[in-house]
């Protein structure tokens, strides 16, 4: 029995050893210098729809927020399956934030802040304009409420307008034309 156990291990070992050789040499790398595996956003895949972030990176007026995602760190949370509704402003949203704001927010040291801000434009589950109704909030990740008017056929995040609504894989964008800023 122990001669069995023991003919296991070496076969076991020999295997474990095996698999990790390198082909030029027997060289095994220690835990400290493997990399971590990339998350949900370098899934590459041409047949599903695409999910929030690629939809983002494929709009030319989007390209301060997917800085901002970036730079927060978020691109695998919002790849990720979701559900999820993100209010989306514009580069012309950013714009009207006082100069040097958006600047700001991208430096390393205020990634937390960005974080929540970010976190006020998301919410966690699917909100398509036909189900939302005048004076209903809604909790967001980060920053509390907001709340949602109707004015006929047009509705409005925080007294902004929500201009088009795209469905992706993993829930829905809303355009905006206004950065939504935690109270």
């Amino acid at each position: 029995m122990k001669k069995s156990l023991f003919n296991l291990s070496l076969i076991f070992v020999s295997m474990f050893m095996s698999c990790n050789n390198s082909s030029t040499g027997t060289q095994v790398e220690s835990a400290a210098t493997t990399e971590v595996a990339p998350g949900q956003s370098a899934v590459v895949d041409d047949i599903s729809n695409p999910n929030i972030v690629q939809v983002a990176v494929g709009s030319k007026d989007h390209t301060t927020l997917v800085a901002a995602v970036k730079a927060a760190g978020l691109v695998d949370a919002l790849s990720n399956t979701g559900p999820f509704t993100v209010f989306a402003p514009t580069n012309a949203a950013f714009e009207k934030l006082p100069a040097g704001t958006v600047e700001g927010l991208l430096k390393p040291e205020k990634k937390s802040d960005l974080e929540n801000i970010l976190g006020y434009h998301t919410y966690v589950g699917v909100l398509k304009p036909e189900y939302m109704s005048d004076g209903q909030q809604f909790d967001m990740v980060f920053g509390g409420k907001v709340n949602i008017t109707k004015k006929g056929a047009k509705t409005f995040v925080n007294g902004s307008e929500i201009i088009a609504s795209i469905p992706t894989s993993n829930g829905i964008i809303h355009v905006i034309g206004d950065v939504l800023l935690p109270k």
